[in-house]
């Protein structure tokens, strides 16, 4: 090979590859790895991280070993490349006898320059004692992040890289990932030892991706959206946080005509891998899958990326959303985003988090369940159903990990059936002697669980380009807003009409709602108090409960408006949230709304509130929603009608002498309830919604009394 500085890199790229320019930072990143330098490279995905380590191998006479995770990655990188006459090989599960034969033939041969491993082929000392009889210029470690258990998708057979490595001589290492926070790139350089690594963190911004955030009330507005955008764009991947949706929002498209795939952990591997192939080759246009899918995915034609749930981190959503427009052309990136969805990911963080006394039960669980070869055939689930308490079968997964990786358990395939068998390696300790690190395994869950605040922050960022925090998540800083973002795109959209003057007035009360349920702090400065929803009632004049009902029946906006439907005014708050009228903070794990710096110049200064009027559903008028509100008591007999007003003055002489809003002892629906049952005791009573032994207790003597004084007269 030539001395590196004698290399013209761009001729050698036109000549072996077809292309007349390098992307950014690719040819630094070939001059390093053939210097012999560790590199830990950050590309996003579609930045073109696998010519990286392509290039320097066909330059080199020794041999490159590529670690992939996925097997259809592998295969269709190597079909490409031996389309060029490149000499590369591949070692997989799946691979025939005589496929690996012709492997070991063209290694042995000493032709080969990339071999593409697997990261489970390290699991075999045999596989490592062939490798030592080759040489090795390099190791390129693709999807990098696996290595790091505070990365998004940690992988335990990572970790057997850095000794496996060592073993190997300790070629130069070059690690590449798509998405990295500066914690994850020391974890992964921690783990494969790398050597004053050159680190090149570039491209993160995506010019031709618009970044937008819905804010959807549930799974109709969810299906509607997907619908839009699978009707503007045609191709695309949707992402879904569980089995079950894949399988409703595959079959909702399916029904409207769409070309639509699955993939989901309920499938098998060889289903999988055949449901992304085909997509892959273009068979489909949509795919609807669980996060799993689409590493590595080198389809250009992708236009959308929609996540149907809130994912779990920045850095996977980043990474699923990098899928779309690898060609370089508009793709859009939308979330779906619904507060409530935050319960599914709390689930999974529960799960690939187990506390050390988890741990420790299971293997205590295994040793009392083990045969006398100290081995036992038993799924997951069945072993769950033997803890002593019960369990998240993934956090008893995710236990059995953590015992494999540490060496106390050993997992074995089964011949001819679907389950992995578990052998006890050290059947003479005890639970209470595993090594395990309290401390650290809290810290992975704290983190967890800061990413997924994190996400939600992202979500609920309305004060700026989302690309820009993107940016900043990861480290890397913008010169300019994107120009494409839901933000961008709302601050100046000349499509918008000018609102009438009813429309202006109503944006006008909704913001002064949220202002009184706001605690002022400055002039213009409002801090947030109460969620939208309890806004939303306050100013439909919804009674509450609770310790501050008090307070809210007596803001000068309360019932402000009560003629509006609920349906319009949660449209105008979403619309209001959208255009940067108001914003959304969080408080522990509550979401409390208040105005913007925007909104507080309609509301005070009576700037034109611009938001997508024709969209909004339309006003209901004032005498349906009377209508609706007399529709509790028509039913009642004049009789019980009678009865009912005297329990509502009755409810107004004790609020009043107690000083408190009428409606905190009891509803009017309440009243209506007992005016009608005519209950005689407290028992009877307590059947009636509204009634509780608190309030049976205190309120509900008086009342009775009033009921059997009717039933007298």
């Amino acid at each position: 090979m030539p001395e590196c500085t004698d290399i013209n890199f761009l001729e050698e790229l036109t000549r072996i590859f077809g292309f007349t320019r390098f992307r950014e930072a690719q040819e630094e990143i070939v001059r390093d790895m053939l210097l012999g330098r560790d590199l830990l490279v950050v590309l996003p995905t579609g930045g073109g991280k696998s010519l990286c380590y392509q290039l320097p191998a066909l330059l080199s006479e020794g041999l490159t070993v590529v670690v992939s995770p996925l097997i259809a990655l592998m295969k269709d990188q190597v079909d490409v490349l031996r389309g060029r006459g490149a000499p590369v090989a591949v070692f997989h599960s799946l691979q025939s006898s005589e496929e690996r034969r012709e492997t070991l033939a063209l290694l042995d041969s000493g032709r080969c320059r990339l071999l593409y491993v697997a990261p489970e082929r390290f699991r075999a000392d045999g596989f490592l004692e062939s490798l030592k009889r080759h040489r090795i210029d390099r190791f390129a470690i693709d999807e990098a992040h696996c290595l790091s258990q505070w990365g998004h998708d940690f992988r335990p057979d990572y970790l057997r890289l850095g000794d496996a490595i060592r073993a190997l001589g300790s070629p130069p290492v070059a690690a590449f990932t798509a998405t990295a926070t500066p914690i994850v790139r020391d974890d992964i350089s921690s783990n494969l030892g790398l050597r004053d690594p050159v680190v090149r963190v570039s491209g993160f911004a995506r010019e031709n991706l618009a970044f937008r955030v819905r804010h959807v009330s549930g799974e109709r507005e969810k299906l509607e959206a997907v619908q839009r955008l699978v009707g503007r764009w045609k191709t695309g991947i949707i992402y879904c946080a569980t089995r079950k949706k894949v399988e409703k929002v595959s079959e909702s498209l399916a029904e409207q005509g769409s070309s639509v795939i699955s993939y989901h952990g309920g499938m098998d591997g060889d289903a999988r891998e055949e449901a992304q192939n085909r997509f892959m080759a273009r068979e489909y246009d949509i795919a609807v899958a669980t996060n799993a899918f689409g590493m590595g995915i080198d389809r250009s034609d992708v236009r959308f990326v929609i996540h149907y749930e809130l994912p779990g981190s920045p850095e996977a959503y980043y990474q699923e959303a990098g899928r779309a427009g690898r060609d370089g052309a508009p793709a859009e990136c939308e979330l779906l985003f619904n507060y409530a969805d935050r319960r599914t990911q709390e689930f999974f963080i529960e799960g690939s988090n187990p506390s050390a006394n988890l741990i420790r039960t299971v293997y205590r669980t295994l040793l009392g369940l083990a045969g006398k070869n100290h081995e036992l055939l038993l799924t997951v689930d069945d072993l769950a159903k033997h803890l002593p308490e019960r369990t998240n079968p993934m956090a008893v997964s995710t236990s059995i990990g953590i015992l494999t990786r540490i060496g106390w358990i050993q997992r074995f395939d089964v011949p001819g059936r679907r389950l992995r068998g578990t052998r006890l390696l050290r059947p003479n300790d005890r639970e209470t002697s595993l090594p395990l690190d309290d401390k650290a395994l809290r810290e992975k869950r704290r983190r967890d669980e800061r990413k997924l605040e994190a996400i939600i922050r992202f979500c609920e960022h309305s004060s700026g380009c989302r690309q820009d925090w993107i940016l900043d998540y990861f480290g890397e800083k913008s010169s300019q807003p994107c120009g494409q973002c839901d933000y961008c795109t709302s601050r100046e959209d000349p499509d918008l009409r000018a609102p009438s003057e009813e429309e202006q007035l109503l944006a006008r009360q909704v913001l002064s709602g949220v202002a009184r349920m706001s605690r002022r702090i400055g002039n213009r400065s409002w801090e947030a108090r109460f969620g939208k929803g309890k806004i939303i009632e306050s100013l439909m004049g919804v009674e509450s409960s609770g310790s501050s009902a008090g307070f809210v029946a007596n803001l000068s906006t309360f019932g402000l408006l009560a003629d509006q439907p609920k349906k319009r005014l949660q449209a105008v708050f979403r619309e209001l949230e959208k255009r940067q009228y108001l914003r959304t903070d969080l408080s522990e794990r509550f979401r409390l709304l208040t105005l913007t710096e925007r909104g507080v110049r309609v509301l005070l200064e009576g700037e034109t509130c611009h938001l997508d009027w024709d969209r909004l559903p339309r006003e209901r008028s004032i005498f349906s929603r009377r209508k609706k509100r007399s529709i509790e008591t028509s039913n009642l007999s004049e009789e019980n009608t009678q009865l009912f007003e005297s329990l509502r003055e009755l409810r107004r002489e004790v609020a009043a002498e107690r000083g408190v809003p009428a409606f905190t002892i009891f509803h009017d629906q309440t009243l209506v309830e007992l005016a009608e049952d005519r209950p005689a005791t407290i028992d009877e009573a307590l059947q009636i919604k509204g009634i509780g032994p608190a309030k049976a207790n205190k309120e509900l003597p008086l009342f009775l009394k009033k009921i059997q004084e009717s039933a007298s007269s």
